[in-house]
C-alpha cells in the first residue's frame, strides 16, 4: 500500500523538481568537446587580457575576431594535445607540478597561495588555469619542436649574435642580504615619540661603535632580531619599495636612516650585493634557438596545424557563424 502511495505521488515529486540545465556542445574535436560555459570563459579570460594590454582602436581590432581566434585556438589545443600523446609527451601533471615548485622557488613564494595572489593580480586567472595553460605550452611547444621547429635550420652565429644584443634578457636578478632592525610605532603619538626617541639611541649606540648586529638582538621588536636582523638572500623586488631602495643605495656595513612603513620604523644594513650576472650562452643556447626558430617556421607551423585540422574528426554541433555571433 505504501509503495502505491509513493507511486501515485511521483509524478508531483518530478514537476515539483528543478529542471536539469545541460551544457550546450558547441563543437566536437576527435573525442573531445567544447562547451558553450568552457568557450564563453574562455573568450572572457581572453577580452579581458586585451583589456588590460590594449586600448583605442588597437583594443577594437583586437576584440573584433577574440571569438574567432579563441574557438580556433581551443580547436588546435585539442589537436595538439593528442598529436603530444601519439608522440609520447613528457609534459605530465608532475612536469607541470616541478615547473610550479621552481617559479616560487626563484621568486620566493612560501606556498601555493602566495604564487595565486601574485597570479591572480597579473594575470586575473587561479593557480589551476594558470597550471592548466602551462600545460597547454608546454605541450605544444613540445609538438612544434619535434615536427616543425627542429627543421628550421638557425646558424650558431645568428644565435651568438642575437645573445650580444639581448644580454639583458638573460640577466638574472639582483641579489642583496641585509640585517633589518625593527621598532614598533605603536598606536598612539606617545607610543610614536617613544619609538623616535629609541631611533635615536640607537643611532648614537651606532655611531659610538656598537656592533649592529648586537643593537639588533638588544632593540628589535622583529621575529629576525634572533638571527641578528639577517634576512638573508634577496632578489631584488620582493621589499617595500622604499627599504629596498635605500638598502641598495648603500654600501656594505652601512646603515640606512631611520624608515618608515605605516606600522614600523625601520634602520637596515646592507651586508652584501650582487650585480646582476649574465647566463652564459651554452646556458640559454636551447632557448635563443626556439625564440629564433619561430618567426622563420611561422608558415610552416600554420601548415601544419591546416594539415592537422584536415585529418582530425571536427564537428560543429551549433553553426560556426552563430558560435562567433555570440
Amino acid at each position: 500500500m505504501k509503495r502505491l502511495l509513493l507511486l501515485s505521488c511521483l509524478p508531483a515529486l518530478l514537476a515539483a523538481a528543478p529542471p536539469q540545465v545541460l551544457d550546450e556542445i558547441l563543437v566536437v574535436v576527435n573525442n573531445h568537446i567544447i562547451t558553450k560555459h568552457t568557450f564563453d570563459q574562455a573568450v572572457e579570460q581572453q577580452n579581458a587580457a586585451l583589456y588590460r594590454k590594449y586600448s583605442g582602436r588597437e583594443l577594437d581590432a583586437k576584440l573584433k575576431d577574440a571569438r574567432e581566434k579563441t574557438l580556433q585556438g581551443m580547436i588546435d589545443a585539442y589537436l595538439l594535445e593528442d598529436k603530444a600523446q601519439e608522440l609520447g609527451s613528457p609534459v605530465t601533471d608532475a612536469y607541470v607540478r616541478a615547473n610550479i615548485d621552481q617559479i616560487e622557488k626563484e621568486n620566493n613564494f612560501a606556498s601555493d597561495a602566495d604564487l595565486e595572489r601574485a597570479i591572480r593580480a597579473s594575470l586575473g586567472i587561479s593557480l589551476k588555469e594558470f597550471m592548466h595553460r602551462q600545460k597547454e605550452q608546454a605541450t605544444e611547444q613540445f609538438v612544434l619542436q619535434r615536427e616543425v621547429y627542429s627543421k628550421v635550420a638557425v646558424e650558431d652565429n645568428e644565435l651568438r649574435a642575437y645573445y650580444q644584443d639581448h644580454k639583458d634578457e638573460y640577466r638574472l636578478p639582483t641579489r642583496f642580504r641585509i640585517r633589518e632592525l625593527v621598532l614598533a610605532k605603536g598606536s598612539t603619538p606617545e607610543d610614536l615619540a617613544a619609538a623616535k626617541a629609541k631611533v635615536a639611541q640607537i643611532q648614537a649606540e651606532l655611531k659610538a661603535g656598537k656592533p649592529f648586529v648586537d643593537l639588533v638582538k638588544a632593540y628589535s621588536t622583529s621575529p629576525s632580531k634572533d638571527t641578528g636582523g639577517d634576512l638573508g638572500w634577496l632578489n631584488k623586488g620582493l621589499l617595500r619599495p622604499n627599504l629596498e631602495d635605500a638598502a641598495l643605495s648603500l654600501k656594505p656595513g652601512e646603515v640606512s636612516a631611520p624608515l618608515e612603513t605605516d606600522k614600523d620604523i625601520y634602520l637596515i644594513q646592507l651586508i652584501a650585493k650582487e650585480d646582476a650576472p649574465v647566463k652564459d650562452f651554452a646556458e640559454v643556447r636551447d632557448q635563443i634557438l626556439k625564440k629564433l626558430q619561430a618567426p622563420k617556421a611561422e608558415n610552416a607551423v600554420e601548415q601544419y596545424l591546416a594539415d592537422l585540422r584536415k585529418r582530425a574528426n571536427i564537428r560543429y554541433m551549433v553553426p560556426k557563424d552563430q558560435i562567433l555571433k555570440g
